[in-house]
C-alpha cells in the first residue's frame, strides 16, 4: 500500500520542519539508505518538550512524544525523497530517553515511533531497534530518535 495514501487514511498531516539547529542536515541518502538525523520532542507550536521521563513525564506521555518524533522523521524523509512511497523499508530506529536513573520502560516509550512506522508502512515498517536511557539529552529534550530507511 502507498504510504502517502495510508497517511491520508489515518488523517495524519505531517508537521513542518524547522531548520537544523547545527552544522548538519536532516537526511543523508547514500547507496539506497536514508540516514535521518536525530529529532527531538516538540510541542504543537514547535517548541522543545523538556524534562525527564519518570519525573516530569509518564511513560504514556513519553510514548506520545516518541510518536510525534516519528512524524517529524517522516516529514524529513518526505522532504528529502519527495514522497514516502519511495521508502522500501524502515531498517533501524535508535531511541534515546532522557530518564531518571530508576526508569526502566525505555522500550515502551520508543514504541510510540515504532508503532507509527507499522501503521504507515505495514510490514515494510518492521525494523531493528535500540531503546536506550540517557542521563541527559540536548536542550533537556525528553526523547530523541534517529532512523535509517531503505529507499528507491
Amino acid at each position: 500500500m502507498s504510504a502517502e495514501k495510508r497517511l491520508a487514511e489515518l488523517g495524519i498531516v505531517l508537521p513542518r520542519l524547522g531548520a537544523p539547529a547545527g552544522a548538519y542536515v536532516d537526511v543523508v541518502t547514500v547507496n539506497g539508505l536514508a540516514f535521518c538525523s536525530g529529532k527531538g520532542t516538540r510541542d504543537k507550536d514547535g517548541k522543545p518538550v523538556c524534562g525527564k521521563v519518570g519525573a516530569d513525564f509518564t511513560t504514556d506521555q513519553a510514548y506520545q512524544h516518541s510518536r510525534q518524533i516519528g512524524l517529524l522523521l517522516l516529514a524529513a524523509l518526505k522532504v528529502e525523497l519527495g514522497s514516502l512511497d519511495r521508502v522500501k523499508r524502515i531498517v533501524k530506529i535508535l531511541g534515546l530517553v532522557n530518564a531518571t536513573p530508576n526508569f526502566g520502560d525505555h522500550p515502551r516509550v520508543i514504541n510510540g515511533c515504532s508503532d507509527l512506522m507499522l501503521e504507515v508502512f505495514g510490514d515494510r515498517g518492521k525494523h531493528a531497534r535500540s531503546a536506550i536511557g540517557a542521563g541527559s539529552l540536548p536542550n533537556n529534550l525528553s526523547v530523541e530518535i534517529e532512523l535509517i530507511a531503505q529507499v528507491e
